[in-house]
């Protein structure tokens, strides 16, 4: 029987490998087209992986637990009909200096054991990870670096840089530091192991603080307006849209309307250069039942109206909170939104998702006494106040631009239309 290999699907524009979680075939196993066959995990999501071919699962190549490249070979299957090589493989056929192909080197690089430097929590190429080998580079030390490349990737001439600096002396001890501090336990201690997505968001964190100067901004908005009008409608929502209407939406329709005030709040750093994105894609935190935060990706946020983003919240809530998102739907954010007023709290200093340069968070509304001005004179009343806290990248937004933007979105909140529809 003619036989073909599966290959790991890209599964978003920046993730470059995935963990296999589980086979949910084995060798011998008849599959269908399109059913799922394995499960794997990215630092994005965990997804199901189904066979492109019908046919018997003949080899698996990759174990549970292995960290398998984007586009290297994970199964082979035995099929009815030939299938050509161009439906399997992406690999370009190029012949180097050597007169081997290219293909065959790229294959024989993804076929290859990752041994080396496999608890890094960053992707490393198979020649970065040469030159660390050859330079007696620790994965402590590679984990410092600065990478210039897409998504902050360690590349060929950041490792270099590195070395040539060490040899010259130029690195302090400063420069390198153990990521942690080993902790002193009693014997009534309990020790239990990280999860899996704990350790991704631990290093995001970690990595976002190292890259970003981070300055936060705190506005307080007076929201009575916004809360008597939800309070007003949302049954007639629910009653006509089936949806329920949260803040969330309405927070998003006022940072939208500010970014277009402030565009240079909408930007990525890419060394020396900076990026003004053109979309506003809205970042959005959603706590997990395990108590972990996802954060899916409301595209062309600007594009739709405010019954069109109560209905996208939801969705994005509802999907995150049932693992049912995928990949596309969690990468791409130019800007992030963080309700912390969900756990009670009335401010926050968010860390930024990289590679944007700015976060938003909102904390929880609470009634206070205000003193408001009248024409008959001031009157002190009952207010429904809100702190939005504004995190941002000191590099290239400074308190100007970041408190400028932070205020403007309190103005659309406080200015709500209350005649609008939804």
């Amino acid at each position: 029987m003619p036989e073909v290999k599966l290959l790991m699907p890209k599964m978003g524009e920046s993730i470059m490998e995935a963990t296999i979680l589980k086979w949910l075939k084995k060798t011998g196993d008849n599959i269908e087209q399109d059913e799922s066959i394995l499960e794997v995990a990215t630092d994005k999501v965990d997804t199901e992986i189904p066979s492109i071919y019908s046919g018997v699962l003949k080899e698996i190549l990759f174990k549970e637990g292995e960290v398998v490249a984007v586009g290297s070979p994970i199964a082979v299957l035995a099929t009815e009909t030939e299938v050509g090589e161009k439906v399997y493989s992406k690999l370009p056929l190029q012949a180097n200096e050597n007169g081997n192909s290219k293909k065959e080197e790229q294959k024989k690089s993804y076929e290859q054991p990752i041994t080396d430097f496999k608890s890094s929590s960053k992707f490393l190429s198979p020649l970065v990870k040469s030159i660390a080998k050859k330079e007696n580079i620790s994965l402590a030390e590679l984990e410092t670096i600065a990478g210039s490349g897409a998504f902050g990737r360690v590349t060929k001439n950041d490792i270099l840089k590195y070395v040539q600096n060490k040899k010259s002396g130029e690195l302090t001890h400063s420069s390198f530091t153990p990521a942690t501090v080993p902790s002193a336990i009693n014997a009534e201690d309990e020790i239990i192991e990280m999860e899996r997505i704990r350790k991704i968001i631990a290093d995001r964190m970690v990595e976002s603080k190292r890259i970003s100067p981070h300055v936060t901004s705190f506005v307080e908005a007076d929201l009575t307006t916004i809360v008597n009008w939800r309070n007003k409608i949302k049954a007639d929502f629910q009653k006509k849209e089936g949806e329920n209407i949260s803040f969330t939406p309405i927070f998003i329709h006022a940072i939208v309307k500010a970014i277009k005030d402030f565009p240079m709040i909408n930007i990525q750093v890419d060394q020396n250069r900076i990026i003004i994105k053109k979309n506003i894609n809205i970042g959005m935190a959603v706590a997990l039942p395990s108590g972990n935060l996802i954060v899916p990706v409301i595209f062309n946020a600007d594009r739709y109206s405010l019954s069109g983003l109560v209905k996208i919240v939801n969705d994005l809530t509802k999907r995150g909170r049932e693992n049912n998102l995928k990949p596309d739907e969690l990468s791409g954010g130019t800007f992030t939104i963080s309700n912390v007023g969900v756990f009670g709290n009335v401010m926050g200093t968010p860390i930024i998702m990289q590679p944007q340069v700015a976060i938003l968070a909102t904390g929880s509304i609470q009634k206070k006494p205000a003193v408001l001005e009248l024409p008959q004179g001031d009157v002190i009343a009952i207010r429904h106040k809100m702190f939005l806290s504004h995190s941002y990248d000191h590099r290239v937004v400074d308190g100007a631009l970041g408190g400028s933007f932070v205020r403007r979105v309190a103005d659309y909140l406080e200015n709500f239309d209350i005649n609008q529809t939804v």
